[in-house]
């Protein structure tokens, strides 16, 4: 058991401090500010991580309707995905939809480009890499973390569609944590739409020869997912659901 009591000494100079201190034992624990190594002690770190859902909760409760769009960092402003990413994303902020990426450059940077160009709003949820560390300059509503369980948060929670253009590791984590959820029911059935059927068709092949074929999952679990290679098509499938469903009336289970 535990209590925070004011720092005497600190009053006395004029400055509002406190302990935390253990009723049992009346251990004093120092203050963060007292131990610079705090960080790299798990108890301490939780204060990290309560401050990067605070913080970006804060933000993200007053974004509104919003889609995520993943795909990779690695896509030139020339390719065909980034030029698609840019259009979808520009199609959804028309609708008063706002547009949430990783915030990095390639894909990300294509969808916050077309939500921004169009007048809505783009959000970039930055994570801190050894070669991805700044948000891309066409995200108005940045928001930077350290975690990426904390991030992965926020991707799903304030989102009502899913929009998956071609990408590498980080994207295929996005797809299968998400369809995961999807599948358990601990979310909604949101719009999961892959983008760009020659990238996406041997991961479905495979899928189902292995996975729907040995009984690995339920039957029906791929239809949970759309492809397609139409850029209007993307966005009728989520202006549908959100005219439809629309946001979740209460909160998934996921968050509950």
């Amino acid at each position: 058991m535990v209590a925070v009591r004011k720092d005497p000494k600190a009053a006395r100079d004029g400055v509002t401090s406190f302990f935390i201190v253990s009723m049992r034992r009346l251990v004093y624990v120092a203050r963060m500010s007292d131990n610079p190594s705090f960080i790299r002690e798990d108890p301490w770190r939780i204060f990290r991580i309560m401050s990067e859902f605070v913080d970006s909760f804060q933000t993200m409760s007053h974004v509104g309707p919003a889609v995520t769009i993943f795909g990779s960092a690695r896509t030139l402003p020339a390719d065909k995905y980034y030029k698609a990413a840019q259009e979808i994303a520009k199609g959804l902020a028309k609708h008063n939809l706002a547009v949430i990426t990783g915030g990095g450059p390639g894909i990300m940077e294509a969808a916050n480009k077309g939500a921004e160009r169009a007048g809505g709003k783009s959000v970039g949820l930055n994570i801190e890499l050894p070669h991805e560390q700044n948000c891309n300059k066409f995200a108005n509503v940045p928001i930077h973390f350290h975690y990426f369980f904390s991030r992965k948060v926020c991707f799903v929670k304030y989102s009502l569609g899913f929009v998956y253009m071609p990408g590498g590791f980080g994207t295929l984590d996005e797809l299968f944590e998400v369809l995961t959820l999807v599948q358990t029911q601990r979310i909604p059935q949101f719009p999961l739409i892959l983008f760009g059927s020659e990238h996406w068709k041997g991961l479905v092949a495979w899928m189902k020869a292995r996975l729907e074929k040995d009984k690995l999952i339920s039957p029906g679990d791929l239809d949970l997912v759309k492809i397609t290679d139409n850029v209007q098509e993307v966005i009728e499938i989520i202006r549908d659901y959100e005219r439809r469903v629309g946001p979740p009336g209460t909160l998934p289970i996921a968050f509950a």
